[in-house]
């Protein structure tokens, strides 16, 4: 995703294996869609892994020095595809749990409303 224009997605790691079962999908990914998904990012770096004995992930880099690791294993191509342009469309900030469901500056001080008060 952009901020004010500037894409956040710096590098994106394509870790698989060329022995494992399990990098069928991704490999599958690399040689199909992957020269098309560079070429409509050109601002993106990608760059391949070859890891032997594990599980195919990508790894995503951002500008805010976060990063995201995503498994991709015994997925199809169009999975992997769905996934990496998922990580390119984030801005890569930490997912934040709020803890009331709506946050406000000034609480009430009566309490909260429901259907099972009496008045």
């Amino acid at each position: 995703m952009a901020v004010r224009g500037v894409w956040q997605l710096k590098k994106l790691i394509v870790s698989y294996s060329d022995w494992g079962g399990s990098s069928r999908g991704i490999r599958a990914f690399m040689e199909s869609q992957m020269p098309a998904f560079k070429e409509a990012n050109p601002q993106l770096e990608v760059v391949t892994e070859l890891i032997r004995g594990q599980h195919p992930h990508l790894k995503a880099y951002y500008k805010n020095k976060n990063e995201r690791v995503v498994c991709v294993r015994n997925m199809t191509p169009e999975d992997v595809l769905l996934h990496a342009t998922r990580l390119r469309n984030s801005i890569g900030r930490k997912v934040v749990k709020l803890k009331t469901r709506h946050p406000t500056k000034h609480p009430t001080v009566q309490g909260t409303w429901t259907t099972a008060m009496e008045l």
